[in-house]
Formats: structure tokens, C-alpha cells, sequence
């Protein structure tokens, strides 16, 4: 009985937990952990590059950045798929390209917005909230599974596998619930009731394991890894670099910016992180350096495939 009241009231602690001042709290003291070594390293920085020496590998790790997003938007064509909506004349990963940038609109979630709109008009409501939502979890669970091979013989590793546990028919509906119960925002912008019907009635999962989905998402962080990899190496150039090493910092780190929704596009956190777990591995200038690089080269792709939507959109306003 004890133990049962006890149960409670720790329960109750949690629920009464505000989770989105902790993710801003978190935000703001990334910005400034990385606004600290920033000037401390001011003297140290210098953003003058050789275009004709560099100007490869800088184009390089720009294309990876675009692939990463092209293997994002058909992971999101697959999970659509999952869910029970064959998409026959309707290719949703033109418009998943095209919408991306929206990521870093304040707010974010006017992405998912734009996406819930397109699965909608050829779909139901709940395939086209829940196939847009999930998408998130699905990045986070190809992030940990490549962060989890650089800690195989870790107590760490059975916590990066543990989302992989709930990727499937049976299990997957937990965390639909669970998403349903963070994302009270989205359902408010989009006047939808945050119903607690059973999932099972409306969505019809056509597999057991959404593989083609999984393996697109590992693709993707991959990717965006390898043109982070191009991006360092183009200021610091030496055989000593652990590239697995590196491969666990990112994830984790681009782990952590896509779970802090605070931060539009993960700005400002991801760099924090990276920097914290890579200590003194790398000179602080010269990780900095690359950092910087590396997001305006991540945000130049997005920007770049996403022009013709934006010009689109202004056009009407005008």
C-alpha cells in the first residue's frame, strides 16, 4: 500500500513537470555555453578560406546536405506508407523538400503543418497527423543505432537501442500516444481534438518492422555526417581523427538539437553539444570554425531546394 501511494505521487511529480520551460532552459544555456567558447576563442577564429583550394570539399559536403534531406523526405514517403496509404499517384517527397526550410520558422512545427495539409487532402486525418509527427522518432532511432556502434561494449548502448524496441506494429502505438500527449501545440494550430481513441481503429500498419523507413533515416544522419566529416577536414587536416568517434559526437549531439524544439532547426544546441562532447580533442578554434561552416551549409541546402516554395508563398501575399 505504501509502495502503491508512493508509486503516485511520483507519478503525479512527473506529469506536473513543465517540459517545454526545461527544453527552453536547456536551449538558452546551450546558446550561451556556445556564445562562451565563441569569444573566448574570438582572437583564435578566422572565417577567411581559400575558394580555390577549399572550394571542393565545401561544395562536397553542400551536396551531402542535400542528399540527407532528399533520404529524409523518402523515409517520409515510407512511413506514410506504413501506415496503410499507398500514395499511387501522389509523390509526397517533392513536397517534403519544399517544406523544409519551414524547420526553422519560430514555432517550429509550421513543417508539420505543411505536411499534415498535403497527406490530408489524399488521405485520413490520423495516417496524416501520425505519419507527420512520427517522423521525428523515427530520425531519433537511426541517430542513436549509429551513436550505439561506437559504444558496443557501454551500459550506454542498451539506451541507444531502446527506441528501436518500439519501432513496431505491436509497440509503435505507445509512442503515437505518447507524441500525441507532447504535441498539444500542433493540434491546437491544427483545430484537431487530441482524441484517445484507439489508434488500432484508424491507422492499418502494414508490416511488422518499417525497414525501407529505418534505413532511409540512418542514411540520413549519415549523410549529414559525412558532410560534416568533408566540412572539418577542409580546416583540419591530420590522419589523427577517430571518424567513429566523431560519428558518435554527432549523433548524440544532432540528437539533441532535434529533441529541443526551442531551437529552430536544432541552431545553437547541436553546436553546444558537439562542442561539450568533444572536449579538447580538437582545437576549440578550429571545431568552432567548422561548426559555424557546417550549419550555414546545412541551412544553405535547405534554403536552396526550398526556394521555389518560398517564392511561391510570397507571390500570393503580395
Amino acid at each position: 500500500m505504501r509502495f502503491n501511494i508512493s508509486y503516485l505521487s511520483n507519478l503525479k511529480f512527473i506529469k506536473n513537470i513543465n517540459f517545454g520551460s526545461l527544453k527552453s532552459i536547456f536551449f538558452l544555456f546551450s546558446l550561451l555555453y556556445f556564445c562562451i567558447y565563441f569569444f573566448y576563442n574570438f582572437d583564435q577564429i578566422s572565417f577567411d578560406i581559400n575558394l580555390e583550394k577549399n572550394g571542393i570539399n565545401l561544395s562536397l559536403s553542400f551536396l551531402f546536405c542535400v542528399l540527407s534531406i532528399y533520404l529524409n523526405a523518402y523515409a517520409w514517403k515510407y512511413i506514410v506508407k506504413w501506415f496503410g496509404e499507398e500514395l499511387n499517384n501522389n509523390n509526397p517527397v517533392p513536397f517534403y523538400v519544399l517544406t523544409n526550410v519551414l524547420k526553422y520558422v519560430p514555432g517550429g512545427i509550421w513543417h508539420f503543418v505543411e505536411r499534415f495539409n498535403f497527406v490530408n487532402k489524399i488521405s485520413n486525418r490520423q495516417i496524416a497527423l501520425y505519419s507527420t509527427l512520427i517522423e521525428p522518432y523515427f530520425m531519433l532511432s537511426g541517430s542513436f543505432l549509429l551513436a550505439s556502434l561506437g559504444v558496443l561494449f557501454s551500459p550506454l548502448y542498451f539506451f541507444l537501442i531502446l527506441p528501436l524496441v518500439f519501432l513496431n506494429r505491436k509497440l509503435i502505438y505507445l509512442v503515437l500516444k505518447r507524441i500525441g500527449s507532447l504535441k498539444g501545440k500542433v493540434f491546437e494550430v491544427l483545430r484537431l481534438a487530441n482524441s484517445k481513441d484507439q489508434f488500432e481503429e484508424r491507422i492499418n500498419i502494414i508490416s511488422f518492422f518499417p525497414t525501407r523507413a529505418l534505413i532511409l533515416e540512418i542514411g540520413f544522419v549519415l549523410s549529414k555526417f559525412i558532410g560534416f566529416y568533408i566540412c572539418l577536414n577542409t580546416f583540419y587536416i591530420t590522419n589523427t581523427l577517430n571518424s567513429i568517434f566523431l560519428l558518435v559526437i554527432f549523433s548524440l549531439s544532432w540528437s539533441l538539437g532535434l529533441v529541443v524544439p526551442t531551437a529552430p532547426g536544432g541552431v545553437g544546441v547541436f553546436e553546444a553539444c558537439f562542442l561539450f562532447f568533444v572536449g579538447k580533442s580538437i582545437p576549440q578554434n578550429i571545431i568552432l570554425i567548422c561548426l559555424i561552416y557546417f550549419r550555414v551549409i546545412s541551412t544553405s541546402a535547405d534554403l536552396f531546394l526550398s526556394l521555389p516554395f518560398l517564392i511561391r508563398k510570397l507571390s500570393k501575399r503580395i
